[in-house]
């Protein structure tokens, strides 16, 4: 109920009490007034229904309410209620009443829809007094209805209208509910469920795309794939299933607030209580739910989902069809490489994924991004072999602890790859025979496989599965500075590089020398390192030549040098000589420093006991006063009388062999006749006293890296030891006699020798290598053996 004073009743009320104040006496003047009772206005007392007063001082109240009224005036007493009727006034829009009424107008016939119930409750002084009002029903046709309050004047007994807005009454329709209370709160409740449910598929089902389910049914768990087979038809249909959703979630909304609106009664509290309920119910804690299992969600509510798509289908079907004429057909989520490698990255946390395996994951993906420059192993760094290279014994040994099984073959630089070998094609190499590298690779011609710097390893790795190659020449086109473009090599990229790309790891062995090509970081000492020298023979040479080159170095000592003649030492023992361990040796020149005394072979002055053939490289000769210089090549040849055991000192150099020969300085006839006496002299006069040593006045110096023979004065008498042992006939008795007596020497050579010296250790090696020899030879190395 409410109660509302207008200003016009203040007015009022103070106009009646300045009448009583200014009037005469009290008893007096209500007696003689009584009969000229006098109203100005009303106000609204008291109501059972909503009323209200409006701001134009209008009395508003509803149909079928009993209402209070309180009317003010003159000398009103109980009974003026028979002074007061209502007429029905035109309807007014506005809510205000038009200001040119005239005061006191002329009623006319009263309404019969407001019925005056008693009399009226006066006041004390007679100046108000409170009436009890029935309002009836409006008419269906009126929502609202205007009454007017008339006074009867009791002088003329005419009635008249109280103007301006003390006299307004306006009958309202009565407010009523859409639905019962009851049912409105069970609707809003259900509402508020659709609202949540709507808006947490909204999320949930449009989040899950055609691919994302097709992947849940081939690869998710039974549940999941059960879910996902019912969700996928209709998630096909996106847009329709979009329209459908959105359309449900604004007629829910919608209708909620107009329930809200007419349980609450007002449009302020109706708004802010849908707000908070679809805020709170309808979106966050649906949304919430549906974001992390909008499968299982999606599927159970499958049905309600398909009813709210036939009930929408006249809105949304065609709202649908539209969107994928604009918009094209939905494809879903689709990754790309990066984005993959992205995903992994972000998701490592939480998905059972191990390290190992995101890597190789990543490798894979990453692979057509990089390049074989980004993976090779620079120029630099690689396991080259010259194709000048001898194959023997320590270029094996070489090759083997490498622990490479395919070896580019370089010729003058290691940017002119010529050839590749391969580790097994040295399966039937002797390091014996001294095998050159470009007979073994002209041979079995592998192909050399070149590629640019900037091949995509997937190209790479097509290239190496179809086994031609697993190793690769890396070389890019250089078109830096003036001339002509050209091939420069880069590096070296193999098959395990482009694997260990893929897995992201290094993939080690028991030959690896670096755990990374690339940072050259090296790996823990290997203690059980192979050492190949077990398989090396003792007395092998440590310069390894060619068997044709020694060949052609023994033939010519044996034709052209007459100290080396047949006749001298046999052809066998001087090819022992020739392949004793220190008898082939090698300079390596040093351009730095040329005049490096390691490049000196003979120096003036300085007495030596060795001869000395060159087989490679060149020298430079310095003889005589005049201090005359020349070059010579191969197979020339020096101190041949630091072999005779002179007894003078010699002065000049001997023969000079070769293709051009030159006579030698000192007579060979005197080289010959002094060969075997001399040999013999120091032979016998060893353990007496020192022999004299030859000394040069001439220098050799090598120019380039040189090879060369350097037989020494005792393995030349050695040797003259070891070819009379072979060529000296023995007997049955001779042999019983060393056989029964082995320090009784029975040979005439070797008796005037002491019995505490003969042969050294070298005669004892070349002694023991001859197999060809009669069974007297033996007895002879025997007492050999028992003099030394």
């Amino acid at each position: 109920m409410a109660t509302v004073w207008s200003g016009q009743g203040h007015t009022l009320t103070l106009i009646v009490f300045l009448w009583c104040a200014v009037g005469g006496e009290a008893n007096t003047g209500v007696s003689e007034l009584g009969s000229s009772t006098r109203i100005f206005g009303m106000r609204l007392e008291r109501s059972d229904k909503p009323a209200m007063t409006t701001d134009d001082g209008v009395i508003q109240v509803t149909e079928e309410s009993n209402i209070l009224i309180r009317v003010y005036g003159l000398h009103i007493v109980p009974d003026s209620t028979a002074l007061i009727q209502f007429i029905e006034q035109d309807n007014d829009d506005d809510h205000s009443v038009t200001v040119s009424t005239p005061f006191n107008r002329t009623c006319a016939e009263r309404t019969k829809d407001i019925i005056i119930k008693s009399n009226m409750n006066v006041s004390g002084q007679g100046t108000s007094g409170v009436l009890s009002l029935k309002i009836k029903p409006l008419r269906k046709s009126e929502p609202n209805k205007m009454y007017g309050m008339c006074v009867k004047d009791s002088q003329d007994g005419r009635w008249y209208l109280i103007g301006e807005d003390d006299g307004w009454l306006r009958v309202v329709e009565e407010k009523t509910s859409l639905l019962p209370m009851w049912f409105q709160i069970i609707l809003i409740a259900c509402l508020l469920v659709l609202s949540g449910m709507f808006s947490g598929l909204n999320l949930g089902l449009m989040a899950l795309d055609p691919m994302e389910l097709r992947i849940v049914q081939s690869c998710g768990t039974e549940k999941e794939k059960r879910y996902a087979a019912k969700i996928e038809p209709i998630r096909r249909k996106g847009n329709y299933l979009l329209c459908s959703l959105l359309l449900g979630n604004v007629l829910v909304n919608t209708t909620l607030t107009i329930l809200l609106d007419d349980l609450i009664g007002s449009g302020i509290g109706a708004v802010v209580a849908s707000t908070i309920g679809i805020v709170i119910f309808g979106e966050i804690v649906p949304q919430a739910l549906c974001s992390r299992h909008g499968l299982a969600v999606g599927a159970n509510t499958i049905m309600v989902t398909k009813f709210f798509m036939l009930l929408t289908f006249p809105l949304s079907w065609p709202i649908s069809k539209l969107l994928d004429c604009v918009l094209g057909q939905e494809i879903g989520t689709v990754y790309n490489r990066e984005k993959l490698v992205g995903m992994l990255k972000v998701t490592e946390p939480y998905n059972d994924l191990v390290k190992e395996e995101l890597n190789m994951i990543q490798g894979a993906l990453e692979l057509r991004t990089k390049t074989v420059e980004d993976v090779m192993t620079p120029i630099s760094d690689c396991f080259m072999i010259n194709s000048d290279a001898v194959l023997d014994f320590n270029t094996m040994s070489e090759i083997m602890e490498s622990g490479y099984t395919r070896i580019p073959v370089y010729e003058d630089e290691k940017s002119n790859i010529v050839d590749i070998l391969y580790v097994k094609d040295l399966a039937f190499v002797d390091p014996d025979d001294c095998t050159t590298l470009k007979t073994i690779t002209k041979f079995y011609l592998h192909p050399v496989h070149f590629v640019f710097h900037d091949t995509k390893l997937d190209s790479m790795l097509e290239e190496f599965k179809k086994g031609k190659s697993h190793l690769a020449i890396v070389q890019k086109v250089n078109n830096e500075g003036e001339g002509d473009p050209f091939y420069e090599v880069l590096g070296l990229v193999t098959l395990e590089d482009v694997i260990e790309e893929i897995i992201k790891s290094e993939i080690l062995d028991e030959s690896d020398l670096y755990t990374d090509n690339r940072n050259r970081k090296k790996v823990a000492p290997n203690k059980n390192k192979r050492d190949f020298s077990a398989f090396k023979h003792e007395s092998e040479s440590k310069v390894k030549i060619s068997p044709q080159l020694l060949l052609a170095a023994h033939r010519f000592l044996a034709t052209e040098v007459s100290l080396f003649s047949p006749a001298q030492i046999s052809d066998k023992v001087l090819l022992r000589i020739l392949r004793h361990a220190d008898v082939i040796q090698e300079i390596k020149f040093n351009d730095s420093d040329k005049r490096s005394p390691q490049h000196y072979v003979y120096q003036r002055g300085k007495p030596v006991d060795f001869f000395v053939l060159i087989l490679q490289g060149r020298v430079e000769v310095e003889a005589g006063n005049e201090n005359m210089k020349f070059e010579t090549g191969p197979f020339s040849y020096y101190g041949v009388m630091a072999l005779s055991a002179p007894t003078l000192e010699f002065r000049s150099p001997s023969h000079l062999g070769g293709l051009n020969r030159s006579s030698s300085m000192s007579g060979p006839d005197r080289a010959e006749s002094l060969s075997i006496s001399g040999s013999n002299n120091q032979l016998n006069s060893s353990s007496t006293s020192t022999s004299p040593q030859y000394t040069p006045d001439f220098y050799v110096r090598a120019l380039s890296d040189v090879q060369f023979v350097k037989i020494t004065r005792s393995q030349y008498q050695t040797g003259l030891v070891a070819s009379r042992l072979d060529s000296t006939p023995q007997s049955p008795e001779s042999s019983h006699g060393r056989l029964a007596d082995p320090a009784m020497p029975s040979d005439p050579a070797p008796s005037t020798a002491p019995p505490d010296h003969g042969p050294d250790e070298t005669s004892l090696l070349l002694v023991d290598e001859t197999n060809s020899l009669p069974a007297q030879t033996a007895n002879h190395h025997s007492q050999t053996d028992n003099n030394i």
